[in-house]
């Protein structure tokens, strides 16, 4: 009889699991075992957050549930930045974690974690993933298995955990309780919206004078990108999105105002503003995407009249009053507005007027930051090194960001020309995410190009990336915006305390007295690495990088230039009350 983690690999191959992400352990070693002969490919690591971004980014380019497989206790708690980071994402992923002998819990066995209460790890996670179930016998675990890809995949998507004793991994479990599952691994049909609602919200919208569509990563993560165009160019109404969402549509299509809030620019703001209804779909109105939530910044909701689509109930309506909410799966639901928009309004829409607004006020944008995306100053411009950086890369290449000007600028001022094709830490901003999202949205689309654009700060969370990259040859550009701070919280702490703790490195910007050297730690490692001295060596190297397909760092110095904003964030009346202080100093 076979034991359960030879089932278990079984199950897996069944499902189409391709890549395990995670790192070794004595509890989880019996389950390794049994996946040394599969032709899954278990992606080890050298730290337990690197494992958690890949699997994330994984799932995001694939649109299936990743696997992370974890040892207990400082591991569970290693990955936990990275699995509530795709929770707050609404990234499906499976957890699986060993814990201690189930016959030792409570006994202090090694490494088990019971202050409180007695066989509890599985607890560390319930704040943030969908659920957190502990197999206390061999014979439940098929059944969790099942209903764990299940839960992480349906409704709105993320992250679930099934905490395995080890000695449940050995034991010899009845084939028939795993094999009568084999044929349920269909995915539920989604919700979808009504005609009768949805005949509301079209003619709602037909007759608005001043409509704006309001995108979310729901629209992402449904894979909803067609049926989003589609939608609107019959109706041609303008579309503003939140960082999540960009890119679902390209943003060089002639009605994308671009991304909301605190980092948003005049035109998006000012449109939302004016507007007098709002469809959102598959977006949770988060406190950048619209400047904290204050008046006559992004929203005024009402007047402004709102409707809003989300596969989950608790999103609709949580921060602004909403005239009409309609639970259902973003592709499901614009598959059935854009069928009674052609059938309400056959001949469909022309705004020739605020098709060229946006194209006046795009020309006028990338005016205004000409000089310094063209700049030939060294250390370099932000502004540059996104102009050159998009310059350089193919269309469908796959960008992971990080934190800071890297994201911040990145949904601002580049442009996203493939649906899904920006890897963003949305909710939890994690610094770190960027590099290791960059592993395993390459294992996921070898044939791409992939590029984690990233600061100095997140580069240096964890380095150790590289190790895996290069032990599997993977061609990932990682571009360090190195500013030798956490630029963001610098500016901000600059501007509100007149000073620099704790914010910054030691060092000059662009002396070779910067330390750490990115690009030799990178060559120390066996990839290639880069020190970019002069603004025109960038794209060159970014191009060689490229046609090399070998792991390369390009250390590149910037300035601390903040990225420029018409929005709000509340933490600058918190500093510094009345006193209308920007976000950065002058």
């Amino acid at each position: 009889m076979k034991t359960v983690s030879e089932h278990l690999v079984n199950y897996f191959e069944n499902r189409g699991i391709k890549h395990i992400f995670g790192l070794c352990g004595h509890t989880n070693i019996a389950l390794l075992s049994a996946l040394e002969p599969s032709p899954i490919d278990f992606v080890t690591v050298r730290h337990e957050q690197i494992a958690a971004h890949a699997a994330d980014a994984y799932a995001r380019v694939r649109r299936k549930a990743s696997v992370l497989l974890t040892h207990l206790s400082p591991g569970l708690t290693n990955a936990a930045t990275g699995v509530a980071n795709a929770a707050l994402d609404c990234i499906p992923m499976v957890v699986i974690a060993g814990d201690v002998p189930a016959h030792y819990y409570g006994k202090h066995p090694h490494q088990e974690v019971n202050l409180h209460a007695d066989a509890s790890q599985y607890e560390i996670y319930r704040p943030f993933v969908k659920r957190a179930w502990r197999v206390d016998r061999a014979e439940l675990l098929p059944e969790i298995m099942h209903k764990a890809f299940q839960l992480a995949e349906s409704g709105q998507p993320g992250p679930v955990l099934v905490n395995v004793p080890m000695d449940v991994f050995s034991k010899p479990v009845d084939a028939a309780l795993f094999e009568r599952l084999q044929s349920g691994h269909a995915p539920l049909q989604k919700p979808s919206i009504d005609a009768e609602t949805a005949r509301v919200i079209i003619e709602a919208l037909g007759g608005a004078p001043a409509p704006v569509l309001y995108i979310g990563g729901g629209i992402v993560l449904a894979d909803a990108a067609d049926e989003l165009r589609r939608f609107v160019d019959h109706m041609q109404i303008p579309v503003a999105h939140s960082l999540m969402g960009k890119g679902a549509l390209r943003d060089d299509h002639p009605l994308v105002l671009g991304m909301t809030g605190f980092w948003g620019t005049q035109l998006v703001n000012r449109s939302c503003l004016q507007a007098s209804h709002i469809l959102a779909i598959g977006t949770r109105f988060k406190e950048a995407d619209c400047s904290s939530w204050y008046e006559d910044y992004t929203f005024n909701i009402p007047p402004t009249r709102l409707m809003h689509i989300d596969i989950e109930p608790s999103e609709i309506g949580r921060n602004y009053p909403t005239e009409i909410g309609a639970v259902a799966d973003a592709k499901s639901a614009l598959r059935v507005l854009d069928e009674l928009a052609r059938e309400i309004y056959p001949d469909g829409f022309e705004r020739p007027d605020m098709i060229a607004k946006i194209a006046r006020w795009r020309r006028k944008f990338k005016a205004s930051n000409r000089e310094m995306a063209m700049s030939d100053t060294f250390p370099m411009m932000p502004e540059r090194i996104l102009a050159d950086t998009r310059a350089a890369l193919p269309e469908d290449a796959i960008i992971t960001t990080d934190v800071g000007w890297n994201k911040n600028g990145v949904g601002q001022q580049f442009d996203i020309l493939e649906p899904g094709s920006v890897l963003i830490p949305g909710g939890f901003a994690t610094m770190g995410f960027g590099p290791s999202a960059a592993l395993g949205a390459k294992i996921a689309a070898p044939d791409k190009v992939v590029i984690s654009l990233v600061g100095d700060g997140g580069f240096g969370q964890n380095p150790s990336v590289l190790a895996t990259a290069v032990e599997r040859g993977l061609g990932i550009i990682w571009l360090v915006m190195n500013n030798n701070a956490f630029g963001t919280i610098a500016g901000l702490q600059k501007a509100h305390f007149e000073l620099n703790y704790g914010t910054t490195f030691p060092g000059t910007i662009g002396e070779d007295n910067l330390a750490p050297d990115y690009a030799a730690i990178a060559r120390a490692y066996g990839a290639d690495g880069l020190r970019i001295r002069s603004a025109a060596e960038l794209r060159p190297a970014l191009e060689k990088a490229m046609v090399s397909g070998r792991p390369t760092v390009l250390d590149v110095a910037m300035i601390n230039n903040p990225t420029p904003t018409s929005g709000h964030w509340n933490i600058l009346d918190i500093y510094s009350p009345d006193k209308h202080i920007s976000h950065v100093s002058t």
